[in-house]
C-alpha cells in the first residue's frame, strides 16, 4: 500500500507532468531536480560543509579564555600541614602572548616559605610571551588558519561530490531513455510483422501466395516478439535502476510506476538542463574548477604547516612577568616594586624531529605542486577531447538520421512491390531488419552523445543545477 501511495504521489506531484496519468513524462530537468534535492548521497555531501564548520569552531576553542582552580590540602594527626588555593584566569591571544590574572591563598604549618601569602591572599596580573618559537606561528594559530582553509576546500569538495552523483544519475536517465526507445522500436515492428503475417496468410488462403511465405512471415513475427520481450525486460531493469536515485523528503524512496516514461525529446533540452551550452572553451579559466580550487586550498594549508615546522626550529624562550598586590581594588598597588618574573629557555641539541618535520612539509608541498600541474593539464585535455567528441557525434547523428530515413523509404517501396507481386517476403524482412538495425544504431549513438554531454558537465563541475 505504501509503494502504491508513493507511486501515485510521484505520478501527480512532479512539476510539469502530463495531466493524463496514462501519459506521464518525467523530463531530465525534473529528474535531476529531485536527485539534487532529496538523494541521500547529496545530503551526505552537505555534511562535508558541516564537518568543516565544526572543525573551525573547534580550532577557535584554542583561543577561549580559561579559568583554572588548583586546591590542595593536607591534614594529619590534627595538624594542618598545608592548605593551598591557586585560581587563575587566562586569556590567550592570536600571537604567542597570554594575559592572566591569579589569586593565591596559602597557609599551613609545613608550608614552603616561598608559598607564604598575606592573610587575605595575594593577587597578580601579568603576561606570558613566547619570544622565539611560537611568537609569529604556533599550533593554535596554524590550526585556526588551516580550519578556515578547510571550510573553503570543503565547499569545493562538496561541489565535486554533488556533480558526481548528478553525473551518475544523468547516465542512468539516458540509459532508461535508450531502453525505452529500443522497446518502442520493437513494439512498432511487432505490430508491422503481425499485420504483414495476417495479410500473407489471407493471400495464401485465397491461393495468391505460397505456403512458405506464411512460414517466413511467422518466423519474422516471432523474431520481432522475442526482441520486443528482451527490450521490455531491459527497460524494466533500467527503470528500477533509475528508481535508486528518486527519493522524497524524510529519506523515502520512490518506486517508479509503469505509466511514467522518459522524455523522448531530451536532445532539445539537454544543453539547457546541464547548462553545457553556456560553456566557453576559449575563455574558460581552469583555475576556477572546484578540483583546482580544492588543491589550491590544500597547498595553502601545507604552506602553513611548513611555516609552523620552520618556526619549531627556533629555541623556546618563554618570558613571564606578573605584578603582585594584596589590595587589587587599588589600581596603583600594581607596580614594579612588587612582581614575580621568570624566563624559560629550551632547545633540542640536534633538532632531529623538527628538521624531519620541515623536510616532510616541503615534500608534501612539492607533491601537491606536481598534483596541481598534472590535474590542470589533465582537465584541459579532457575538456578539449570532449568538445572534439561532441562535434563528431553531432555529425554522426545527422548522418545516422539520413540513413534511417533512407532505409524507411526502401522498406516502404519494397512493401509496395511485395503487395504488387514484384518482390518477396524475404526481401521485405531483410529491408525491415536493416531498418531496425539502423534505428538501434541511432538510439545508441544518441545515448553516446548524451553520455558525452554528461561527461562534459561532470568534468567542468563548475555548473550547479
Amino acid at each position: 500500500m505504501k509503494s502504491i501511495l508513493i507511486g501515485l504521489f510521484l505520478s501527480f506531484s512532479l512539476a510539469g507532468f502530463s495531466q493524463n496519468a496514462l501519459d506521464s513524462v518525467m523530463n531530465l530537468s525534473e529528474y535531476l531536480g529531485y536527485v539534487k534535492a532529496f538523494h541521500p548521497v547529496v545530503k551526505q555531501a552537505n555534511l562535508i560543509i558541516d564537518e568543516s564548520d565544526i572543525k573551525l569552531l573547534k580550532s577557535r576553542g584554542a583561543f577561549d579564555p580559561k579559568f583554572e582552580v588548583d586546591y590542595d590540602r593536607k591534614t594529619f594527626k590534627s595538624t594542618e600541614y598545608y592548605d593551598k588555593l591557586n585560581a587563575t584566569f587566562k586569556i590567550p591571544t592570536w600571537y604567542g602572548v597570554e594575559f592572566k590574572g591569579n589569586f593565591e591563598e596559602n597557609e599551613g604549618v609545613y608550608l614552603n616559605p616561598e608559598s607564604n601569602t598575606p592573610n587575605d591572599g595575594l593577587y597578580s596580573v601579568g603576561v606570558s610571551i613566547n619570544l622565539a618559537k611560537g611568537l609569529l606561528m604556533n599550533e593554535r594559530m596554524a590550526m585556526l588558519k588551516q580550519s578556515k582553509l578547510f571550510v573553503e576546500q570543503a565547499a569545493a569538495d562538496r561541489q565535486l561530490a554533488v556533480n558526481n552523483i548528478l553525473y551518475e544519475a544523468a547516465l542512468t536517465y539516458f540509459n532508461w531513455l535508450r531502453a525505452y526507445n529500443e522497446k518502442t522500436v520493437f513494439e512498432d515492428f511487432v505490430d508491422n510483422a503481425e499485420r504483414r503475417f495476417e495479410g500473407v496468410k489471407k493471400s495464401y488462403e485465397v491461393g495468391e501466395r505460397p505456403a512458405i511465405d506464411t512460414l517466413e512471415s511467422r518466423i519474422a513475427l516471432y523474431d520481432r516478439k522475442l526482441n520486443s520481450e528482451k527490450a521490455r525486460i531491459k527497460y524494466i531493469k533500467s527503470t528500477l535502476a533509475l528508481s535508486n536515485y528518486l527519493w522524497l523528503e524524510n529519506n523515502v524512496p520512490i518506486e517508479l510506476q509503469p505509466n511514467i516514461t522518459p522524455d523522448v525529446n531530451t536532445v532539445l533540452e539537454i544543453d539547457n538542463t546541464l547548462r553545457t551550452s553556456e560553456f566557453d572553451t576559449e575563455n574558460f579559466d581552469i583555475s576556477l574548477h572546484p578540483k583546482m580550487r580544492s588543491l589550491d586550498y590544500k597547498y595553502e594549508g601545507l604552506q602553513i604547516e611548513k611555516r609552523l615546522s620552520a618556526n619549531n626550529l627556533l629555541p623556546k624562550i618563554n618570558l613571564e612577568y606578573n605584578f603582585l598586590s594584596e589590595t587589587p581594588e587599588t589600581i596603583n598597588t600594581f607596580n614594579t616594586a612588587n612582581y614575580k618574573s621568570g624566563v624559560q629557555v629550551s632547545l633540542p641539541l640536534f633538532l632531529r624531529k623538527e628538521r624531519a618535520d620541515l623536510k616532510l612539509a616541503k615534500l608534501k608541498l612539492l607533491d601537491t605542486e606536481f598534483e596541481i600541474q598534472s590535474t590542470r593539464v589533465t582537465l584541459q585535455n579532457k575538456i578539449n577531447s570532449i568538445n572534439q567528441e561532441l562535434q563528431s557525434y553531432t555529425l554522426q547523428n545527422t548522418l545516422t538520421q539520413d540513413i534511417v530515413s533512407d532505409y524507411e523509404s526502401l522498406l516502404d517501396a519494397e512493401e509496395r512491390m511485395f503487395f504488387l507481386g514484384e518482390s518477396s517476403i524475404f526481401l521485405v524482412n531483410t529491408r525491415e531488419s536493416k531498418l531496425i538495425d539502423a534505428k538501434l544504431k541511432a538510439i545508441n549513438l544518441e545515448f553516446d552523445y548524451f553520455k558525452t554531454k554528461a561527461t562534459l558537465f561532470n568534468v567542468l563541475s563548475t555548473i550547479s543545477l
